[in-house]
């Protein structure tokens, strides 16, 4: 278990170093990690290269017993690179250069910038190869954050048709999977294809997934290019150790499909930012429902905070770190709230009982300068503590709790819900209906879970799910044939397995199915989709159910589903039919033994108060126990043999763990 800093020794005079090194090195830290916006520092010219300053910092820090991390400056190219070769600067959706002056403005596929990349990467990872006090390398810095995860170039154009041709061998094949024939859009040369921006209408959706997946592989090949570069060098013989290496990214963007990026690095980091990213999120995972009240004013939302985490332990299915903690108020939310102290402490200890390793805060002091001049650090403006600071000092004390957390294994969860970022860019692309979104449609599961005490492992279609007894896919929204076959295997080996809307709706091409709906799904879950609406504000029809506590109303999305007459195997029984509107009397839920388990068809967006019933019946038949009965505002979470209770509140909270009855609290932590 790792406490760190991000530290920015450019920003304050030499003088100070010494200074806020043993400050840090006082005050429990570990780690700190440097140098990730620092290009025209290092680099003033090209080929001209500044070691000095960052040395003698390197220098200071460790002679205080700090450990370092070192990011590659690509994040941030300067000036006179910019001023020589402005082809680097990204195009935007509307056909415009982005200018100099902020971050990430370059295009990842510009010829010209991998070879800049490669000198600054090569000359940095030389320099400092074999270093005894640099633990690892950061990648960059956040990809795709601000908007840069597309870019529209002409290099990406013509990247785009390359790595078109490698995906479909001619044009007949593409014009077959983009079905080109409508409109007219058939191509005669792949010269004519181009990015799919400034059409007169709606751009091809099949086009439009295809290059959300091609900004994924240009941002993977750019990624390897410097893990390649790194690695080449920490294996040179003065290397003393091997550095780990990572990339911290941006928990919940959805751009970028992060399981690929994540699968060649050593482990996952990401930049929490409680208070942040609910202002960002809270319109998108909540969807048409509301967002729970009683949270305490500067916590953020912990259910949002705690669905990145878990995504981002999905990522390889292992501990990763937080490159980057909110610390205070922060710059860039709609609000920006100030933090009281016990906030940082309660954000701290959530990341451990995640599955986080170390914890770094972004920032150490306050910058009086430029784009961040209000977004707070351990210390402030004046060099003077801040909240953050203090709370550093009280977790001093509890650091022997946290070290026995960090080292627990990560206890396998027995849900898994599948996350899909090719089924969210399909579902993006043509959403039909406003306001209901596959990151709401997930996010409601996750809710449900989380209120009722289950863990949950956030897992890509592509996993291996053979040892979780309930399996969620609530949109499995392409078709996928090696899923349906393992999903099929997982039920008859006796897992739970629940399939919602909009399954098996779209070829991965993303045109329609021409197979009766749910499609591949079909044979799974025997039952067919009939009809579905997309419902408008206002409307809903009544449920008629079986299951204790499924009570309501279907809204936002339904669908009427017909239990399979042909001998498929077991036939479905109607959990839940509608008692209203023009699917009366059909099924919105069927249930369907397969082998040793079970296969259960959701056809209706269900409320919170539903998906917790539905859960807990769910629990009922496969045998999943909670961690404990919560009330609302309250986490619980499993690492190892510990339970730990977060109260994210101003009010104490009490839980049933087991036979034991806990209260935690106002903002407070219990572990058991």
């Amino acid at each position: 278990m790792r406490l760190g800093v991000d530290y920015y020794p450019e920003h304050w005079p030499e003088e100070r170093w010494a200074t806020d090194a043993r400050l840090m090195h006082d005050l429990g830290l570990q780690v700190v990690r440097l140098a990730e916006f620092a290009w025209a520092k290092l680099e003033p010219a090209e080929g001209q290269f500044d070691w000095g300053w960052l040395d003698r910092a390197i220098d200071t820090l460790s002679a205080a017993g700090l450990e370092i991390i070192l990011g590659t400056p690509t994040a941030a190219p300067p000036a006179w690179l910019v001023a020589a070769n402005p082809e680097i600067l990204p195009v935007d959706a509307q056909g415009r250069r982005r200018h100099f002056g902020g971050r990430r403005h370059y295009c990842v596929n510009s010829p010209a910038y991998r070879e800049h990349t490669r000198r600054i990467v090569t000359a940095m990872a030389e320099h400092y190869a074999g270093h005894p006090h640099l633990i690892g390398w950061q990648i960059d810095n956040e990809w795709g954050g601000g908007g840069t995860a597309r870019c529209y170039c002409p290099a990406c154009e013509a990247a785009f048709r390359r790595w078109l041709q490698r995906r479909y061998g001619s044009l007949e094949a593409l014009d077959a999977a983009w079905a080109t024939v409508f409109w007219s859009q058939t191509y005669t040369a792949w010269e004519q294809i181009g990015a799919p921006i400034l059409t007169g209408t709606a751009p091809n959706p099949s086009q439009l997934l295809d290059y959300e997946r091609f900004a994924t592989a240009s941002f993977a090949e750019y990624q390897q290019l410097q893990i390649d570069l790194l690695r080449a060098s920490s294996q040179r013989p003065a290397a003393s150790a091997t550095p780990f290496i990572t990339h911290n990214f941006i928990g919940h963007a959805t751009d970028l499909d992060y399981f690929r990026l994540a699968a060649p690095l050593d482990f996952v980091s990401w930049d929490n930012y409680p208070t942040g990213n609910a202002d960002r999120l809270r319109a998108t995972l909540y969807g048409p429902e509301q967002p729970p009240a009683g949270y305490a004013y500067d916590v953020g939302d912990p259910l949002i905070t705690g669905f990145i985490h878990d995504l981002m332990r999905g990522l390889k299915n292992r501990p990763f770190w937080i490159m980057e903690q909110q610390p205070g108020h922060i710059n860039w939310g709609a609000e920006n709230p100030g933090i009281r102290p016990g906030t940082v402490r309660l954000w701290t200890w959530h990341a451990v009982a995640a599955g986080a390793e170390a914890v770094l805060y972004f920032r150490w002091r306050a910058c009086r300068f430029a784009q961040e001049q209000y977004h707070a650090g351990l210390l402030r403006h004046d060099a003077t503590p801040d909240v953050g600071y203090e709370e550093l000092r009280t977790l001093q004390t509890e650091r022997p709790q946290l070290e026995a957390l960090a080292a627990a294994p990560l206890t396998p969860a027995p849900v898994a819900l599948l996350f899909s970022y090719e089924d969210l860019w399909a579902w993006r692309a043509q959403p039909h209906r406003p306001g209901v979104s596959y990151l709401s449609h997930l996010f409601v599961f996750y809710r449900a879970l989380q209120q009722l005490g289950f863990p949950v492992d956030l897992r890509p279609p592509e996993a291996d799910l053979t040892a979780y007894p309930l399996i969620l896919a609530p949109t499995l929204h392409l078709e996928n044939e090696a899923l349906a076959a393992h999903l099929t295997a997982c039920a008859e080996a006796g897992a739970t397995v629940l399939l919602g809307i909009r399954s098996g709706f779209k070829t991965p091409s993303n045109l329609v199915t021409d197979r009766p709906l749910p499609g591949v799904f079909r044979a799974l879950t025997g039952a067919t989709v009939t009809a579905w609406q997309a419902l408008p504000s206002g409307i809903r029809w009544p449920l008629d159910s079986t299951l204790p506590g499924l009570t309501g109303e279907a809204a936002y999305w339904a669908e009427a589903l017909r239990p399979a007459s042909e001998p498929t195997g077991t036939r479905p029984t109607a959990l839940v039919r509608y008692a209203g509107g023009p699917y009366t009397g059909q099924a919105a839920l069927t249930e369907r033994e397969v082998g040793m388990g079970r296969v259960l068809t959701l056809g209706w967006y269900p409320t919170l108060p539903q998906a917790e019933a539905l859960i807990t019946y769910l629990a009922s038949v496969t045998g999943v126990e909670p961690l404990a009965e919560l009330p609302a505002g309250l986490i619980a979470a499993r690492r190892g043999s510990h339970t730990i209770l977060l109260n994210f509140t101003d009010q104490p909270l009490t839980a049933q763990v087991g036979h034991h009855t806990i209260t935690v609290p106002p903002r407070d932590v219990k572990s058991l």
